[in-house]
């Protein structure tokens, strides 16, 4: 998740400089929007007690759609609360936060 907090500030910086700083917010709500989501996908999967292939799945696929309700829901708040959002910020920021989150498997730390 640390990479997706410097690749969401990134491109708050870039949008902000370049459409000024409802465009930074927006890129802002972006990225955190798939942050959020994320973290709940993280916790669902992190739970002990997965013992057969069956409830690995379930427990993935459980995770994954709370994760994309989750997605629906924030951006839609995130669309329809801030007045002045900038949607191409705010669906940048979104999408390489999503593009960082999947990369991330080839990132060693």
């Amino acid at each position: 998740m640390r990479w997706q907090v410097y690749a969401t500030a990134v491109v708050a910086l870039g949008a902000g400089l370049w459409a000024g700083p409802h465009s930074a917010i927006s890129a802002i709500l972006g990225g955190v929007v798939n942050q959020i989501a994320d973290l709940a996908y993280a916790l669902l999967i992190s739970g002990g007690g997965i013992r057969t292939a069956g409830n690995t799945l379930r427990t993935l696929f459980r995770a994954e759609g709370v994760r994309i309700l989750l997605i629906v829901f924030l951006l839609g708040a995130a669309l329809t609360s801030y007045k002045d959002v900038v949607h191409p910020a705010l669906f940048l920021s979104f999408v390489v936060s999503v593009l960082v989150f999947r990369a991330a498997i080839v990132v060693k730390e």
